[in-house]
This record gives structure tokens, C-alpha cells and sequence, in this order.
């Protein structure tokens, strides 16, 4: 699994819950964090840098890109180059967040380029055939490096968030879809400033029951422990990885790719 930083550990966290007997290696590839920000070219170079260091090194089965951008940039590419691998990414949940929302507003908080690419249009306008929907969509520049810096809670951290989810407050949006894998981190913070009734769409739970289901077809048998191993690539805060998945037991060691 890959992230350009913490936010693919809300998976990982998701994944710890249903999947069992297996080794999983993360990389949270903060040198070159944020994704958001990069090009599609530059994104899709690192996806396949890291995924050829992958297999190199520990040999792996699966493949999770737990970031919205680099699937959106990458995911073809890897699916065609490594087809013996199983490949999984992350998208936006919008199909769930058109079946939830009773007042047909929806807001989607994502990075930049996850907002720009091609995978998003697409989903967008495939499932504006469901139900008719107002969307409300905020590129949140910034955020993830604020999750980064372990600043969950700071009044900067609020500001933000207030600055960009009061228009959606004011139009009604009553389900909000997090587009990136870091978002989850502030759910708390965004329910401060929506209120609790807002209904927050993550991909987390899906991905892990993807992962055990298209595992166990290829004869994977889901007993035993699940090691994780955590690598960064740059700099990472590392009580926050023992608090996103809750185990201060997790090596967390830096590599180079």
C-alpha cells in the first residue's frame, strides 16, 4: 500500500479490522507529498517507481494505492504493467453519497488534481444518471499538510475547514463525500463546524472488504496475524501513525525510493 503520506492509514486502519494473515508494508511517501499538487506525469512516475520497489523488495500479491489522486493518475497504467498483480485503488464515494442525501446537495472535499482528473469526471457524470444532484465541490489546498503536521485540532486547521464548508452549511448539503484518504483525520472537526447530522462518505471499509474478497478468490485463507510495516520516504509524525491505528507496536523505519 502507498499514500503520499498518513491518510492511506485510515485504510490500513479499515483493513486491520476484517483482514487477517498477511504481511502488509506501507509506504507513506512523504518526499514527495503532497500528490495533490503534482502533475499527472509526475504522479504516475512515482506510483510506478514505488510499485516496481514493492514487488523488488518484499515480493508483493496486491497492490493498494490509497490515494485519490495517484489512482486517478495511475491506476490504468499499473493495472495494464503489473496484470499478475491484484490492483486496487480509491475513489470518491460518490455513488453512496447520491444514495444517501434526502436534500439532494452534496459536497466533496478533495485534493486539486483529484478534482481536475478524468477518473472524477467520469464518475461524476456516470452516476448524474442515479438521481438529480447538486454538488458542491471544495479543492482543500493546504489540508493535508496540516493532517500532516499532526495539527488535527489547531484554530488554523478550523479556519480552513470553517472557510470552505460554510457555503455547503448554507446551501443545505446534508452528506459530504471525504475524496481523500487523509480526510477522515478531521471528521471530527468538520462535524464541529456541519453539525452531527452531516453524513461523511469514506472508502476505507470498502477497500478492506475488496481486498479480502478478491484475495481469498486467488486462495488466500483469512487466519492469522496481519504484520504491518510502516516506511516513510521523507519525514512522518509518528505518533500520529501510533494514533491512526491505534498501536504504538508498528516498525515504522524510513527507506529510499
Amino acid at each position: 500500500m502507498f499514500d503520499s503520506g498518513l491518510g492511506g492509514l485510515t485504510v490500513v486502519s479499515s483493513i486491520q479490522k476484517v483482514f487477517k494473515g498477511a504481511e502488509l508494508f506501507y509506504i507513506a511517501d512523504t518526499a514527495y507529498a503532497p500528490y495533490g499538487e503534482k502533475t499527472s506525469e509526475e504522479i504516475l512516475n512515482r506510483c510506478d517507481n514505488i510499485t516496481r520497489y514493492l514487488l523488488e523488495k518484499h515480493g508483493i500479491e496486491a497492490l493498494i494505492v490509497a490515494c485519490n489522486t495517484a489512482t486517478s493518475a495511475a491506476i490504468r497504467h499499473l493495472r495494464e504493467k503489473f496484470p499478475f498483480l491484484i490492483v486496487i485503488g480509491t475513489e470518491p464515494g460518490i455513488k453512496p453519497a447520491i444514495l444517501n442525501t434526502k436534500t439532494s446537495h452534496v459536497g466533496v472535499l478533495a485534493t486539486p488534481a483529484t478534482l481536475k482528473g478524468d477518473k472524477y469526471q467520469l464518475l461524476v457524470n456516470e452516476l448524474s444518471n442515479i438521481k438529480k444532484v447538486t454538488l458542491y465541490e471544495q479543492a482543500c489546498v493546504g489540508l493535508v499538510e496540516q493532517i500532516e503536521k499532526g495539527e488535527i485540532d489547531s484554530s488554523k486547521t478550523f479556519d480552513m475547514l470553517e472557510k470552505w464548508l460554510e457555503p455547503m452549511k448554507e446551501n443545505g448539503v446534508d452528506t459530504i463525500v471525504l475524496g481523500c484518504t487523509h480526510y477522515p483525520l478531521v471528521d471530527v472537526v468538520i462535524k464541529k463546524v456541519m453539525g452531527n447530522d452531516i453524513t461523511l462518505i469514506e472508502t476505507g471499509n470498502a477497500i478492506a472488504n475488496r481486498l479480502k474478497l478478491l484475495s481469498e478468490e486467488i486462495g488466500h485463507i483469512n487466519e492469522g496475524n496481519l504484520e504491518i510495516n510502516v516506511c516513510f520516504t521523507g519525514e512522518i509524525n509518528k505518533q500520529m501513525v501510533e494514533k491512526i491505528l491505534e498501536n504504538k507496536n508498528i516498525e515504522v523505519r524510513k527507506c529510499t525510493i
